[in-house]
């Protein structure tokens, strides 16, 4: 991505560049992704793995096979995600 190559033809740089992005996409996702990752293994070696951070309730495994990196159950997330969204907006 560096050094992008000598493309001539529009729709070759076009998809050279819709490349280039996708690979940047997923390179971000993945270093977001590995911190949370490194936590949830702290979590199982400490014995909290499964259990909601805020409420202690258990996250239930349904989640957790969606989402193994979960930290609140499905209750807590949601009013997490309803109050980002009113404190944002």
């Amino acid at each position: 991505m560096a050094s992008p190559p000598e493309l001539n033809d529009d729709s070759d740089r076009a998809s050279w560049e819709e490349e280039c992005s996708t690979s940047l996409r997923i390179l971000d996702r993945e270093q977001k992704l590995l911190p949370k990752i490194i936590q949830s293994l702290e979590r199982i070696r400490l014995g909290t793995y499964g259990y909601c951070l805020e409420s202690d309730e258990p996250i239930g495994i349904p989640r957790l096979l969606a989402r193994p990196t979960a930290e609140y159950c499905a209750d807590i997330k949601a009013d997490r995600e309803l109050k980002e969204r009113v404190y944002r907006d």
